[in-house]
């Protein structure tokens, strides 16, 4: 396939449908390896893939938007936009007292189960890594405050985050 020769419409939903297959497989395993050994023992390896993935994704999202190492908060307000989750959930961004909060307003992951009247999904140890990691591979100075995340109850919203330097 020639990317060149695709509208900008099959682009978007060539992004679109990649980042959805993305997710598909990161549940697959993830379900293979609870069906195996159980769920603890799947989140100890999602937290583990995790501490990877996400220092990937975000070394390539700074090469490709020219986002510089050690820029701050900026930086990583514009590295949130580009992660493969961001083409699949709706988050928004807002400043608070010098502070970056980050919401995912809609969870592709979560919205389903609560279609499906299941409990949220308890990601908040493999968010903290995920999110922790991805902060300090776009600067070490960031630091990372999880406000709300499953299990925890977080309302309307799919969690929070707060980033500081």
């Amino acid at each position: 396939m020639n990317l060149n020769n695709l509208s900008k419409d099959e682009l978007i939903k060539l992004c679109e449908m990649q980042a959805k297959n993305w997710l598909a497989h990161d549940g697959c395993w993830f379900l293979a390896v609870e069906e195996s050994d159980g769920q603890a023992k799947a989140i100890e390896f999602d937290k583990k893939s995790w501490e990877r993935f996400t220092v990937v994704e975000a070394k390539r999202i700074m090469e490709a938007f020219d986002i510089p190492e050690g820029g701050g908060l900026k930086a990583l307000e514009k590295a949130l936009e580009y992660r493969l989750y961001a083409t699949i959930n709706k988050q928004s961004s807002e400043w608070k007292d010098g502070k970056l909060i980050f919401t995912m307003t809609d969870c592709r992951v979560q919205s389903a189960r609560r279609r499906k009247k299941l409990a949220d999904f308890p990601c908040k140890e493999v968010g903290l890594v995920e999110y922790e990691g991805f902060a300090k591979t776009i600067d070490p100075k960031i630091k990372t405050k999880c406000i709300c995340c499953p299990p925890d109850d977080c309302g309307e919203t799919y969690c929070q985050w707060e980033f500081s330097v």
